[in-house]
């Protein structure tokens, strides 16, 4: 191209499946426990906890640019990102996710496992009775319901940073990062070598699996 960049696939349909799916099934869990639509509520819940169960699979097993092993780096490399921003010029340009937005990735993993966990062994005495709720007692499964609810305000934070963040991006350095989660497709210095990509079939299997096991465990919670 006129500009010395080329346009690279960065991004497998896996992880914008299981980018976009997330955000419609956490609007679907707010929309339904805020309108008290508990049976839907746990639901979107199970599915929610199965599409993160196969992204942490995928970060093993998957395209090059989804692996953990790929993104994920050092406090200093992440430091030396930030210092990179601070000087007005983004780092040298990451075919997936930089230092900085590799740990990004982990805390919403992280905090959407939690989310999910507590919420299968939650009781609030009222509605909502997680599957797993007599494993550990009325007096514990009170305590996990209110770190459910707790969890939430954290995710909603975690979620407001990594929009801002994809903001800067697009106004300080022209950075179309919601457009590439979408066409799988970002502009990248020429010569950039192409990510490899993952298994297709191992990828709709580990899909597969985990959307069975997220109902498996909504069933569960309904007797």
């Amino acid at each position: 191209m006129a500009d010395g960049t080329v346009t690279v696939k960065v991004w497998d349909g896996w992880v914008r499946l299981f980018h976009w799916s997330t955000v419609l099934l956490l609007i679907a869990s707010y929309v339904t426990a805020k309108l008290r639509w508990i049976e839907w509520h746990m639901l979107s819940g199970g599915l929610l906890l199965g599409l993160v169960l196969f992204r942490l699979a995928w970060g093993f097993v998957g395209s090059e640019t989804a692996r953990f092993s790929q993104f994920l780096a050092g406090p200093r490399a992440a430091m030396r990102h930030f210092a990179s921003l601070r000087r007005g010029a983004e780092a040298e340009p990451h075919p997936g996710h930089n230092p900085a937005g590799g740990w990004m990735v982990m805390a919403l993993l992280g905090l959407l496992l939690v989310q999910g966990s507590t919420g299968l062994f939650s009781d609030d005495a009222e509605l909502h009775r997680g599957a797993f709720a007599d494993w550990i007692g009325y007096d514990a499964s009170q305590v996990a319901s209110a770190w459910h609810q707790r969890l939430f305000d954290l995710l909603l934070i975690a979620i407001g940073l990594h929009v801002a963040a994809i903001a800067v991006y697009r106004v300080a350095f022209g950075r179309r990062l919601v457009r590439a989660m979408i066409t799988g497709r970002t502009a990248m210095p020429a010569g950039t070598t192409p990510p490899r990509g993952g298994n297709r079939v191992l990828g709709a299997l580990l899909l597969a699996a985990s959307m069975a096991l997220g109902v498996y465990l909504w069933r569960l919670s309904l007797f």
